[in-house]
């Protein structure tokens, strides 16, 4: 395997493994999770968070039909 990367003021812009080439993201999900060139896990709480209140008012909409 081959590795090498351009520069550009510090900042590592692409990494090149053998063959391919990957872009410099300032986030990206894998496996289901967000991942940030800061390592921070902010913007993952928040976007569970969201995912469940919106799971909850999907369900109590749900119960209050049930109870109409």
């Amino acid at each position: 395997m081959v590795m090498s990367r351009d520069q550009n003021a510090g900042r590592i812009q692409r990494v090149r493994i053998d063959n391919s080439t990957f872009e410099r993201v300032e986030e990206f999900k894998y496996l289901g999770t967000t991942l940030t060139n800061q390592n921070s896990i902010q913007e993952e709480i928040k976007s569970r968070l969201r995912s469940g209140n919106a799971c909850h008012h999907s369900v109590q909409v749900a119960i209050q039909k049930f109870k109409d």
